[in-house]
């Protein structure tokens, strides 16, 4: 039993190791509602807790009911040098941000304020599946 145990501890610390490694770095921003419609689900209210995905990320749809989970990392300006609050946010892929560069994602204002103050306007962070 003792070895089974350490087995199973060996075997979850390796599987958040393998997610810590495969996050990517990129930088926040948020947009406000009306969240409706969205390129991926139209007039389909998809809640608060979304994301709008750069191209690449987005790739033609294939991203859309995409689930991520991001956290902040830093702030980005020097008006709200710390703006992370610490926690993580699971959102959905809904939307295209077309204006987002190739690493960064568009959440959702609620989302947003979830892991870091709103006055920061852009952050670094980590997001994963």
């Amino acid at each position: 039993m003792a070895m089974m145990t350490r087995a199973f501890i060996l075997i979850a610390m390796v599987a958040c190791l393998t997610s810590v490694a495969h996050a990517i770095a990129g930088q926040a921003t948020f947009y406000t509602p009306p969240y409706v419609p969205s390129s991926c689900f139209g007039f389909e209210d998809r809640g608060v807790m979304i994301l709008a995905a750069n191209s690449g990320l987005f790739n033609n749809r294939a991203a859309c009911g995409t689930r991520y989970r991001v956290t902040c990392t830093s702030g980005t300006n020097l008006g709200t040098p710390q703006p992370c609050t610490g926690r993580s946010v699971d959102v959905t892929v809904v939307d295209l941000c077309p204006g987002c560069a190739g690493n960064q994602v568009d959440l959702s204002q609620e989302a947003f304020a979830v892991i870091a103050n709103t006055d920061a306007g852009r952050i670094n962070v980590e997001y994963n599946r």
